[in-house]
């Protein structure tokens, strides 16, 4: 049973970002709660207004923002979560939660959660298949992170080849599979 189950997504500066509406719209259609943390990268495709408009609950970005009541945020949505989605994930969050770096809100709660995590890559078939950022996928995966692979299709630079966000569909069937 998923109904009131908790998706922290986290919603990262790519310009994949667009299907992370459907995606939030597909969970709650399955009963899952979804908070969003976008990163400051994200906000700049996407103001935080619409994630709030289609979840009805606060949208987090900065570290340092004022919040509504008082709570260590990144811990606090960090214990949550039920899940953590990351979608659409870029190379840099993908580092940054590989090697422990703590530098904005969501890399923050990545680190805090004691949640499952899975993360959806879109990023240029370059950065994707680049060895360091394999090398980071690899790792996360032996730690126990999820991953819903990328596919192949058009690129932001026009460019065919993997780094394509995976359907959304598939990313909401993992999440629901995780939680089930």
């Amino acid at each position: 049973m998923v109904r009131g189950k908790n998706i922290v997504l986290g919603v990262t500066g790519s310009v994949a970002i667009y299907k992370a509406c459907d995606i939030v719209r597909r969970l709650q259609d399955r009963g899952f709660q979804v908070t969003v943390v976008m990163t400051r990268e994200a906000a700049e495709f996407i103001k935080p207004a619409l994630f709030r408009s289609l979840t009805g609950n606060n949208v987090f970005c900065g570290l340092f923002d004022t919040p509504e009541a008082w709570e260590i945020e990144h811990v606090s949505l960090a214990e949550k979560a039920d899940l953590l989605l990351v979608a659409p994930a870029t190379a840099n969050i993908i580092a940054k939660i590989s090697s422990g770096i703590c530098d904005d809100l969501l890399s923050c709660v990545a680190c805090a959660t004691k949640a499952p995590v899975l993360i959806c890559p879109a990023m240029n078939k370059n950065m994707f298949k680049n060895r360091i950022t394999q090398d980071n996928i690899k790792k996360l995966k032996s730690l126990g992170y999820k991953f819903v692979e990328p596919r192949e299709g058009r690129l932001a630079c026009g460019s065919v080849g993997i780094g394509c966000l995976a359907d959304v569909e598939n990313i909401v069937e993992e999440a629901k599979k995780i939680l089930s």
